[in-house]
């Protein structure tokens, strides 16, 4: 959500050569898609983000920090 200041997600940054990084976009199945995300440090990645209506009734994770620990919470309950 543009201008977001609520509680982040960690994230993991990788850095890809310009032709990988574009035949990787090309793989990326809809909702999914990628756009510009900002860092704690203010600085800016690209990173997925989802269309809107791919979320709405989707499980909230943020409390839990990010995607590694959902799947980590999951795996132990």
């Amino acid at each position: 959500e543009p201008g977001h200041r609520g509680q982040g997600l960690e994230v993991e940054v990788w850095a890809l050569p310009a032709d990988a990084f574009g035949r990787f976009v090309q793989k990326i199945p809809a909702p999914l898609g990628i756009g510009k995300l900002t860092l704690d440090d203010g600085s800016s990645v690209s990173g997925f983000v989802c269309e809107a209506h791919a979320v709405k009734g989707a499980e909230e994770i943020t409390a839990l920090g990010g995607w590694r620990n959902y799947i980590s919470a999951k795996l132990a309950s």
